[in-house]
Parts: structure tokens; sequence; C-alpha cells
């Protein structure tokens, strides 16, 4: 079955709701038309009701009872200035609340807080820094989660009903892992920790997209073979994820030829139920997560779907400002997914 209607499958009769915070963009207008027309999800849009309906109609879209909200006018403004304020625990004043609440990025990740929507999905004109950011003051990390990372899941059809889907990450979050220190210089959170928490994280992602995980530490040693640079953080965080997630399939560190070959693998490091056979690829740093990706995407004629943040309390995910409106719905399936 194809990855998305995998996801249509699993989401149908679930009625959840997820938030758009730029209502009035066109790309945002031909995917709500989308999801409406197939009712598998239940769109909300903010936004000014007559800029966005007027919007919908140039794009040849029937908005009918999609529920529009205008931060300016919404009823329950002042209620959800006040919990800001409670959540912002004096870091925020009731003025500077209300002022991000007129925003949209604010105004939704708010929604999401006091139960209004299920998830959001934003980033057609905000930065990644304008989605997450409100996100990590408001939704914050789940219990038991230190960081937020992402993933991409990569998928590609080889013909005969054959198709292949993979997850990266962290490809797009962290730009490195460094030890966290309190102020008398103790190790608080290790570097290995982050990146093991990436690896189970991602794993977790994983699974919503139909893969078992097989999770391989990516390095440019294999089973202690080199020396230096990102060695020695992929091997402790390797182990450190194994104690965190005993039941799933970690291993590494490993190049990544020897994560996808069997033959290699298995020569490198014999006996690794992952080596050879790896479908969940957690790159030390986000250099080369981020060209991985690429690659496997350009030349590797994979479709990437993604960034999927990973660690929040809610579904909150960004999209390119460079989307279209094919990506836009597919980003919403994933979203929806994630909860």
């Amino acid at each position: 079955m194809d990855l998305f209607e995998a996801l249509k499958a699993k989401l149908a009769g679930q009625g959840r709701r997820i938030v758009f915070t730029e209502g009035h963009d066109r790309r945002i207008m031909e995917a709500t038309g989308k999801l409406l027309s197939e009712g598998i999800l239940t769109p909300v849009l903010i936004g000014n009701e007559e800029v966005v309906r007027k919007n919908a109609a140039d794009c040849g879209v029937e908005l009918g009872a999609t529920e529009i909200i205008d931060p300016e006018t919404y009823p329950e403004f002042d209620a959800m200035v006040a919990k800001m304020v409670e959540l912002r625990k004096g870091k925020m004043t009731e003025d500077e609340c209300r002022a991000l609440l007129k925003k949209g990025n604010y105004f939704g990740t708010m929604l999401v807080k006091m139960g209004k929507a299920d998830c959001l999905l934003g980033g057609a004109t905000y930065s990644t820094a304008d989605t997450v950011r409100p996100a990590l003051q408001l939704i914050k990390t789940r219990p038991g989660a230190h960081l937020v990372s992402s993933a991409f899941i990569l998928s590609r059809d080889f013909g005969e009903e054959r198709l292949r889907t993979i997850c990266m990450g962290d490809c797009a979050i962290n730009l490195s892992y460094e030890d966290t220190l309190d102020k008398e210089g103790n190790v608080t959170f290790s570097a290995a920790q982050k990146l093991a928490e990436v690896a189970v994280e991602s794993a977790r992602t994983a699974k919503v997209f139909g893969i078992d995980p097989k999770v391989a530490l990516l390095s440019f040693s294999t089973k202690g073979s080199g020396k230096g640079g990102t060695v020695a953080l992929s091997a402790e965080a390797t182990r450190v994820a194994k104690e965190l997630a005993p039941e799933l399939e970690i291993d590494g560190e490993m190049q990544f030829d020897a994560a996808v070959s069997p033959e290699v693998g298995q020569l490198k490091f014999p006996g690794s139920t992952v080596a050879g056979y790896a479908n969940t690829f957690i790159f030390p740093l986000i250099e080369a997560g981020n060209i991985g990706y690429k690659i496997a995407q350009r030349l590797g004629g994979y479709e990437a779907y993604g960034p999927i943040l990973q660690g929040l309390n809610a579904p909150i995910n960004d999209l390119s400002r460079g989307c279209n409106a094919d990506e836009v719905y597919k980003m919403s399936l994933i979203t929806a997914a994630q909860g």
C-alpha cells in the first residue's frame, strides 16, 4: 500500500483537527480543499475570515463551514493570554503575550495547547525558528524527552509493489551534540545521551510510517575501526540507546555501507542484526544528515518528507517556505498521524 494511503487508512474516523497557521496562503487553500474532499482531517485556518474566504474562492476551493479563526476577534482571546502568561512563568509580560498571540504561529500553538486542536502545521511563510520557538515555549517536550529533534521519511517505489521506506535523523534541528553542564561544570546531560535520544525518537517516528526500525548510528568507522571525530560519540550513544530502548534493534557505530549492504555489514560487523539491514539512520552531525538525505532524494530517487519534529508534547511540524500544495497536503497527513 502507498505510504499516504496507509496514513489515510490509519487516520480515518479519528476526526483529528489540524491547525494551519497561514490560513490565507494559496498552497494552504489548495491542500485544505483536498483534505475537505476526503473528509479525513478537519482543517482549522488562522486568519481574517474575509481574506481567507476570498483567497479560497480565487483558488476554486469551497470552504463551506470550515472553521476560520481570527486572533483579532477570537472570543476566548483574553483567556488565551492569561494561559500563556501562566505558561511563561514570568518570562513574558501580559502585553508581550498579547502581542505574540496576534501572530498565527503563537495563536495556533496555543490552540493546540488548550485542546482546541490536535496538531499544527506551519512554515509556509514563517521560518523554521518561528514555528519551533512557540512549540518549545508553550507545548514543550513530553515527559522523558530532553530535546526536540527531527527526522525525514524517505520513500521510493521500486516497482512490482516494492516500496522501500526509510527514516533519517537528525537532519534539520540539532547542529551538533555537546555535553550540557551545570554551573559547577558537571555534566547533566551528555552528548551521547542526546544522540541516543534522537535514535530512539527516530525509531518511534519510523514505526508511525510502518517501518519496523533497525537503527544504525552512523560514523566513518565500524565497530572501532577508526578513531577521532564522531566515532566515540556514536559508539557511546549506541550503548545508551540500547539501555533506553532495549526492545529496539539498534547498533553502531557503523559506516553507511556496513549499514545497508548485508555482505559488507556482516564482514565488518559480524553478528549484528542491524548491519546490512538498517532502515533508520542516525547521523552524528547535522552536516552529514542534511547532505545524506538530500543525496538520497536527488541521486537515489527517494521522495523526502519532513522535517518531522520529535520529542514535543503534541504534533507540530514545519513546512519549507518553498513548499507546494501537494507537500502541504502530505505533511498534514504525516503530522496528524504522529498523534
